[in-house]
């Protein structure tokens, strides 16, 4: 029987309005197979044995459609029972390369263990990254920011001998904070670059997790990862999320993350975190456990502001560099954007894109972007900051215990926003 006999034309439409009709597939199996169309047949067997992997009649029909193999040695043997004769024989590991092209394999993977723990693969829980090319000179202006850094973190770190002769410590990590928007990150990763450190970036969800036990597990692994990679600068972003107050949360599983993150930053036993620096970042420090800021742990804090005027024409530049502009005077707009975090100026740069782009579509003539785009630009951007500095004000004038805030009070009075 041809294959392009009306019969299985007519059984090919039928399986195709009604795929998951298996004996109507396997009908049409049989038939190519005695019209010697064996191919087609082993393909239409291979999918009713996906939908019906136990069906005696496909199994017997892939038998006659592959052939009989010599068992697979070692095998368990098949109950004859319930399979058609010689099914106990025949050696499915080969039908199913036979046909890998054909069907792709159901799962990809094992699946993970019921309390969602578990790594098939072997491959590591925690993406490091390669020490970096950026530097601290690849930041632009923060002048104040970099000399901090130079004085309580960088320093100590390039010069072991007087180090050792100061006994200065290096225990303890370094806490970024300060509005959104401002390049703590960046900060972060040209720390690492500046040290040679391979760079662990860790988000509240990389870390908190459903199972109980299995956030402080992840904890600990993190801090594992770090050790074996040695030196690492390890970045904990949003740092309120995953070191909060305990006193204000009624979750025990938190409180034990936060316990957790407490022990690994004391190392478990002496000397476990050398070579691992630990920074951290967030927006409202006031937020963190009080605990998480004694000394031996965020015993340094850094405040990160809005960008000054060489860091913001810096980022105006970055911004600007792929952009068809013409007759941009930076100094002027710098002057303007007084106050915008580097976000803001980043979105400045794309709505004077946008404006252009719109004026290139509606004319039908593209033109650059000019000095009058980024002006307008410029003045229908508000600083994202301010929100911040509304909240910060409060904690500098009523709660800066300890000194704890000085340099959030000494730039909100040179601001005169105090």
């Amino acid at each position: 029987m041809p294959e392009t006999s009306p019969l299985i034309r007519s059984l090919r439409a039928a399986v195709e309005a009604a795929p998951a009709d298996v004996p109507l597939r396997l009908h049409l199996a049989g038939l190519l197979l005695d019209a010697g169309q064996q191919a087609d047949a082993v393909t239409e067997v291979a999918i009713a044995l996906q939908q019906a992997p136990r069906d005696a009649e496909a199994r017997a029909l892939m038998v006659r459609a592959v052939g009989a193999a010599a068992p697979v040695e070692g095998s368990a043997p098949v109950e004859t029972s319930t399979e058609p004769e010689g099914a106990g024989t025949f050696n499915w590991g080969a039908a199913a390369d036979q046909v890998k092209d054909v069907i792709p394999p159901r799962f990809v993977e094992e699946p993970l263990a019921t309390d969602g723990s578990g790594d098939p693969d072997g491959s590591p829980a925690w993406d490091v990254d390669a020490p970096g090319s950026v530097r601290l000179a690849d930041v632009g202006g923060m002048r104040e920011v970099k000399d901090r850094l130079e004085a309580a973190f960088l320093a100590p770190l390039r010069n072991p001998e007087l180090r050792a002769l100061y006994g200065k410590s290096l225990r303890g990590g370094l806490l970024l904070y300060g509005p959104p928007g401002c390049g703590k990150t960046f900060v972060a990763r040209a720390v690492a670059g500046e040290l040679g450190a391979s760079f662990l970036s860790v988000s509240v969800n990389d870390v908190l997790d459903m199972w109980i036990g299995n956030s402080e597990r992840n904890m600990h692994e993190l801090f594992q990862t770090a050790r074996r990679q040695a030196p690492c600068v390890v970045f904990l972003d949003e740092l309120d999320a995953l070191g909060g107050k305990r006193s204000r949360t009624q979750s025990a599983g938190m409180r034990n993350t936060v316990n957790q993150l407490l022990t690994e930053l004391d190392g478990i036993d002496g000397g476990a975190n050398e070579g691992v620096f630990v920074l951290a970042a967030t927006n409202v420090p006031w937020d963190v456990d009080i605990a998480l800021r004694r000394p031996g742990r965020f015993d340094r804090t850094l405040l990160v502001l809005p960008p000054d005027a060489p860091a913001r024409e810096a980022i105006l530049r970055y911004h600007l560099r792929e952009r068809p502009i013409e007759k941009v005077d930076l100094g002027k707009l710098v002057k303007m954007t007084d106050g915008l975090s580097g976000a803001d100026l980043a979105h400045l740069c794309e709505t004077a894109a946008e404006t252009a782009l719109l004026d290139s579509v509606r004319t039908g003539v593209v033109r650059m972007i000019g000095m009058k785009d980024l002006v307008e630009a410029a003045k229908q951007t508000i600083p994202s900051t301010e929100p911040w500095f509304a909240s910060a004000r409060n904690v500098a004038m009523y709660a800066n215990d300890g000194g704890m805030y000085d340099d959030l009070v000494a730039y909100l009075k040179k601001r005169r926003k105090l």
